[in-house]
């Protein structure tokens, strides 16, 4: 009588291949495993704001457009003056984020068109990241007055402010 092997028997019968098919996948998911870490690591480039080609911007000569002109060449500005309405602004800005890192501003440009009093251009200049400030078109932080209160302060922080309806009879 010939016996079989069962799961209650502490050997256990294995395939030949089982051996051969662990390496394979070894061999194949290391690289993945690699690949995926490499590609998670890839800084990420953010561009925001728009800025006209070159041939465009060539078509605007200081006297020749008027407001309504410069819109039709170069479409509306990113900005405009905040105080008066004779400068407009194009402005394109590229930040790389590496990570979990604070983006990084690697390219900032700013194309500033001003107008003369009878709303005709007057001058036309380009302005990269080396001539100046770094001009932050959107801030995701809105400053507020007051505290900051943490998480147990808001849950618990009521408890016993109310009044009870027989106090307000």
């Amino acid at each position: 009588m010939t016996s079989h092997p069962s799961l209650t028997d502490s050997a256990a019968v294995v395939p030949a291949n089982v051996g051969l098919d662990i390496m394979v996948g070894r061999r194949f998911l290391a690289p993945l495993i690699a690949a995926s870490a490499l590609a998670a690591c890839e800084p990420r480039i953010d561009v925001h704001g728009f800025m006209p080609n070159e041939e465009l911007v060539a078509q605007i000569e200081p006297g020749a457009q008027s407001k309504f002109d410069v819109a039709a060449i170069l479409g509306t500005p990113s900005t405009v003056s905040t105080f008066d309405e004779s400068t407009w602004y194009y402005i394109t800005q590229q930040s790389q984020t590496f990570a979990f890192l604070e983006p990084e501003i690697i390219d900032q440009r700013v194309l500033v068109v001003r107008f003369n009093d009878a709303d005709r251009v007057s001058s036309v200049n380009t302005y990269t990241l080396e001539d100046g400030l770094i001009v932050d078109p959107v801030s995701r932080q809105t400053p507020t007055a007051g505290n900051e209160f943490t998480l147990l302060q808001q849950l618990f922080g009521n408890i016993g402010r109310f009044s009870s309806p027989q106090q307000l009879q």
